[in-house]
């Protein structure tokens, strides 16, 4: 570890830091910056691209120079920028600065003053911030993801004929397969995404309170609604139709509240993987040199799955702030939102240091079948509900009540008692060999 991860304050920046580093290109300050440099050069290309007074089209040379500046914008170009806003105390002026000074050095001077033109910091912003989120979510969010999800759908396959003690309330009941039980996560998180897919990522792109009112002035005859609608477009973004000087966030608050589901299933999945390791169910492999606990040299902590569920409390704690806040501003605009949009890649970066405890905790989990079976075998009495159901269907004289008093015995109950107790029943004795084939680890259930 780095002498400045170990002067960081945030663990992200310091313990965690090698494990988020993916998330740099979209969530750091030099991210904010290129993304703010690839909205305006994109624009002053697509606005000059419109031939309109005193502002021709680009040279097509010029075009691709612009735009490999942007695509190898370097750590030195961030600096230069942020040396400019030491003078402007403003951070969009700056980035249109540096933009200006690109372009005289390129001989370029003719399109300097319609670099943002007629536009406000927040048309920057409000299209910078939407695209890092949605870049970051198909590059680097959605394959860790779909790397759990995979899992799930492979093992719960290949352990689906695993039975399994069922405990509802904390208590033995009816059984069920292992397999299955990882499949219910696998399409809970499946449902989850079809929903995050449908929500937009929307972009504010309409001047100084949203009606393109310096453009219309400027250029009558340019239909700014449809220039402003095609940008954004050319971006992979929507743009909101009617907006203040600020885009309203609702869409991006569905976006971080659908993370937050998706976050409390795998909250809730964690903790039955760790229920199934203290119930011996699974095993964890041991990876030579490590520790599980500082004083009991026996103990293997299932602390990837516990690092997941702290993790994913503070992404969800945070998403909850940002949903809530976000979409609240005072008449046209306040400031409030700018610090809140400056911190989404915090719980971006714990949600992604949880995903990775998640798969690092799969890796390392062996079945333990015996201790599924030795569980089914201490509780016979599971079946009592199969038993009563087929009585039932026999039109049996109170047939639970009969169940109830029988599979409550306590611990002398064992598949002896249950079978003698069968024999006994006055019904015919097809039904009783019926009734006789139904143990704990074949009364499973049907899957899809």
């Amino acid at each position: 570890m780095s002498s400045h991860s170990l002067l960081a304050i945030s663990p992200l920046d310091g313990r965690y830091s090698k494990q988020i580093q993916g998330l740099t290109p979209f969530f750091s300050e030099f991210a904010l910056i290129q993304y703010r440099v690839r909205v305006e050069v994109e624009y002053l290309i697509q606005f000059a691209a419109l031939d309109v007074k005193n502002c021709p089209p680009l040279p097509s040379d010029a075009v691709q120079k612009l735009r490999s500046w942007v695509q190898e914008f370097s750590l030195k170009d961030a600096q230069s920028v942020k040396e400019i806003e030491r003078t402007t105390n403003h951070d969009v002026k700056a980035v249109e600065y540096a933009i200006k000074h690109k372009l005289t050095e390129m001989g370029l001077d003719v399109w300097k003053e319609f670099v943002h033109f007629g536009l406000t910091s927040q048309d920057i912003n409000n299209t910078a911030i939407p695209l890092c989120i949605k870049e970051n979510e198909i590059e680097i969010i959605r394959p860790e993801l779909v790397k759990i999800q995979n899992w799930l759908q492979e093992n719960g396959t290949n352990w689906i004929d695993i039975p399994m003690l069922a405990r509802t309330h904390g208590q033995p009941a009816t059984p069920t397969r292992f397999g299955k039980e990882l499949l219910v996560f696998a399409e809970r998180i499946g449902r989850q995404l079809e929903l995050l897919d449908q929500i937009p990522f929307m972009a504010k792109f309409g001047g100084a309170t949203g009606g393109f009112n310096a453009h219309h002035v400027a250029y009558p005859e340019i239909n700014w609604v449809k220039f402003g609608n095609e940008f954004i477009e050319s971006l992979n973004l929507n743009r909101s139709q009617y907006t203040t000087q600020i885009e309203h966030y609702d869409c991006l608050a569905a976006y971080f509240d659908a993370h937050s589901r998706i976050n409390t299933i795998l909250i809730d999945f964690c903790r039955d993987m760790w229920q199934y390791v203290s119930m011996e169910y699974l095993k964890q492999k041991v990876k030579h040199g490590e520790i599980g606990s500082s004083a009991m040299p026996h103990k293997v902590n299932p602390i990837d799955f516990e690092n997941a569920e702290g993790n994913l409390g503070m992404a969800n704690a945070l998403f909850a702030h940002f949903s809530q806040k976000l979409p609240v501003s005072r008449l046209q605009r306040d400031l409030s939102d700018s610090t809140v949009l400056r911190n989404i890649g915090v719980p971006v970066g714990h949600m992604l240091v949880a995903f990775q405890s998640v798969l690092k905790g799969l890796g390392k989990i062996e079945i333990n079948e015996r201790a599924f079976a030795e569980d089914l075998q201490k509780h016979p009495e599971v079946i009592a509900e199969a038993i009563q159901t087929i009585l039932r269907r026999e039109n049996f004289p109170e047939p639970y009540e009969a169940l109830k008093k029988l599979s409550r015995v306590g611990e002398s109950l064992d598949m002896k008692t249950i079978r003698d107790f069968i024999r006994t029943l006055p019904v015919g004795e097809e039904i009783k060999a019926e009734l006789l084939q139904i143990t704990p680890e074949n009364y499973i259930g049907l899957l899809p």
